[in-house]
């Protein structure tokens, strides 16, 4: 090896070094994507919440819910007790589904024809799909049990016919089609990632090119140079919403349940956030490329642990917590809600307010930085 390649070896080691920004993106993103990939990325779902309504309240019913539980893919989060409260709490996304046991659950086993009803929420199709198959896996089970458990005091042999058949209804999405949960979350994808993308480097384009010193120097106010900057991405990803949803619903047949005001309005505060997060990454950086490197270290969390690809139930607590941080998270919520439950602002307002709340934050801190750049 000459020289000369060991001096240009040497100094481009030296540029990394001096670069922590290239440095971290060497070291901890890989660390990262291993966390991300080997904890995020799977269809493994667990502790799906779910309703309770038990209207029998016998020994029998409390074993079907102890059988439910010792399976470890349902959680009981709430018990109810009307049809109402279901719908009211699968709406909002406090649960994922019900078990309602009839009043008669008891005498119906007894007499060799139990039937329990699991109600699930088909919005989202994979883990629908899973608690799906859980739950007539889970009365299977069950019915065995029972018929075995039947036989044995009667001093018979087991019978044919089980005791207990668990029926299951799916809503929103009766044919768990994946098209359903995945086209609404391409709308947070390119409202939230593109649109970021874009935003930080055509404002580092215009420091790299020298033009950013000639707008400064204008009678241009520096709140009217950002509102100048981002209006474009803002009706660009208006457009790329309504070109997604036409092609969504007239294509793949993805249900608008939902008021459009509100759809649009929804994804106006998820804007807010990109944009912000776009502005934000344009300050700390000095080219294109750092820029697109900046706002990908936010955005790939936000593909992982948002529930873009991955059901949040199915990853560890910890991400589930962190999970909360990405505005891409309750945007997802927001979005198909809407879509495929056509709810209103009343079961949504948790996530919507929170949203509004992370858009203005990270827009205020973007332009105060701006602001403060230009100076």
């Amino acid at each position: 090896m000459n020289s000369r390649l060991i001096s240009i070896v040497r100094k481009e080691f030296i540029q990394i070094f001096r670069d922590p920004r290239t440095l971290m993106l060497i070291l901890v993103m890989p660390i990262i994507q291993l966390f991300l990939l080997g904890y995020a990325a799977t269809t493994d779902v667990r502790n799906v919440p779910i309703a309770v309504w038990d209207q029998s309240r016998s020994p029998e019913s409390r074993a079907l819910l102890d059988a439910f539980r010792a399976a470890d893919y349902f959680n009981f989060a709430y018990e109810v007790y009307s049809e109402a409260e279901i719908q009211t709490l699968i709406e909002q996304g406090d649960v994922r589904g019900a078990l309602v046991i009839p009043p008669d659950y008891s005498l119906k086993l007894l007499e060799g024809n139990g039937q329990v009803s699991m109600i699930l929420d088909g919005s989202d199709a994979t883990v629908g799909s899973t608690a799906l198959a859980a739950a007539r896996l889970i009365g299977q089970s069950h019915s065995i049990k029972v018929l075995s458990e039947q036989a044995a005091r009667q001093g018979r042999g087991a019978g044919v016919q089980p005791p207990l058949e668990v029926r299951t209804q799916v809503w929103y999405n009766p044919d768990l089609r994946s098209a359903y949960f995945m086209i609404p979350g391409v709308i947070g994808m390119v409202l939230y990632a593109i649109m970021a993308m874009l935003t930080a480097t055509a404002v580092v384009r215009e420091r790299e090119r020298g033009t950013i010193e000639q707008l400064i120097v204008t009678p241009i106010r520096s709140w009217e140079l950002i509102i100048g900057k981002v209006t474009p991405y803002v009706i660009l990803g208006f457009f790329d919403l309504f070109e997604v949803l036409l092609i969504g619903h007239y294509w793949f047949g993805v249900p608008i349940r939902s008021n459009l005001f509100l759809v649009a309005a929804t994804a106006g505060l998820l804007l807010l956030s990109s944009l912000g997060i776009g502005l934000f990454a344009s300050t700390i950086a000095n080219t294109q490329q750092e820029a697109l490197l900046t706002v990908f270290v936010t955005i790939l969390p936000g593909v992982f642990i948002s529930g873009f690809l991955f059901p949040l139930e199915a990853m560890p607590r910890f991400l589930q917590i962190v999970s909360y941080a990405i505005p891409l998270r309750y945007y997802l919520v927001i979005v198909r809600s809407l879509l495929l439950k056509g709810v209103g602002f009343a079961a949504l307002q948790t996530e919507i307010i929170s949203l509004a709340i992370f858009g203005l934050v990270i827009m205020t801190l973007a332009s105060l930085r701006f602001r403060k750049r230009l100076d």
